[in-house]
């Protein structure tokens, strides 16, 4: 078994498990309440329009060579990671919103995401030499996403007792495999994720920070459901868009881009749940944009 399907193979597990404890913890009614109390259009406008046009401006600024700008293209079209409940617990954010959204926008990302990436590709010079199977990417995204997330929420609804037994261990066995891809592709691809360079990593960051901020603003007027939305929208899907690299550009710096961007992802993310749980939240302070004060 060579490293690409190895790969491919931890991040579809992972994908699929990460997917399936999400619907594990929900209702169809807890969905549709929590989306019921938030800016719904919004959200999915800036999440699968306004982020990859922001990257896209970026990638042209720093000019970014082509495979690296495919790579921020992946995780920009790949909106609201599996992680961001987790990340809205630790902050004592609204989880009924985060997973109501999270769930929600994964659906979709299955069908949605692979348009936004063949849309956005055009926006990047030289990109359209590569290629791009957008039909495929959806059958697997359909496999990955859209059906074990719905199978989590049916088994919740109509088998209660099997929900308690299987969740924590499907949670803990898929973050593992998460962990262990992202382990894999880094020793795989390390040379080249060291070879990225500081401009791409800088606009990377940039990217981060102005989507966490975008996200903040549209979390409406509670400071919890603000910080779902920011999560959200700052945390791409890296599993997701991890497997779209291997699965279309598989041996080129596309995949070293994606682990290089998403760690960057996860490290910022730490450091507002660190801020907002410790600092901003202790010392009583009002809600801030990016965690610095007051706006």
């Amino acid at each position: 078994m060579d490293f690409i399907t190895v790969v491919r193979a931890l991040t579809m597990a992972c994908l699929t498990g990460l997917l399936l404890t999400v619907g594990l913890r929900l209702t169809v009614d807890q969905v549709v309440d929590a989306i019921r109390s938030c800016r719904l259009s919004l959200i999915l406008l800036v999440n699968f329009v306004g982020i990859p046009f922001l990257i896209a401006v970026l990638i042209r600024l720093f000019g970014l060579e082509v495979e690296i700008a495919v790579g921020m293209i992946l995780l920009a079209a790949a909106p609201f990671a599996p992680v961001v409940p987790v990340f809205v617990k630790l902050t004592r954010g609204d989880l009924a919103l985060a997973a109501g959204l999270t769930s929600l926008i994964s659906i979709l990302s299955a069908f949605l995401t692979p348009l936004v990436i063949l849309f956005a590709l055009r926006a990047v010079p030289g990109a359209g030499d590569l290629s791009f199977n957008v039909l495929e990417i959806l059958g697997i995204l359909t496999a990955t996403i859209t059906v074990p997330l719905l199978v989590g929420m049916a088994i919740h609804q109509f088998a209660p007792g099997l929900t308690r037994s299987i969740l924590r261990p499907v949670e803990v066995l898929s973050e593992a495999t998460g962990a262990l891809s992202l382990i894999v592709v880094t020793v795989g691809e390390y040379e080249s994720i060291l070879a990225i360079g500081w401009v791409p990593l800088l606009a990377m960051m940039i990217g981060s920070e102005a989507s966490l901020a975008l996200g903040y603003w549209l979390g409406g007027r509670a400071r919890s459901g603000r910080r779902v939305v920011a999560f959200g929208t700052s945390n791409r899907n890296i599993a997701l868009a991890l497997l779209l690299a291997v699965q279309n550009y598989a041996g080129s710096n596309v995949v070293s881009a994606v682990v290089a961007n998403g760690f960057l992802l996860i490290l910022f993310g730490l450091i507002h749940v660190a801020f907002w749980r410790f600092v901003q939240d202790r010392a009583g302070s009002p809600p801030s944009i990016l965690g610095c004060g007051s706006i």
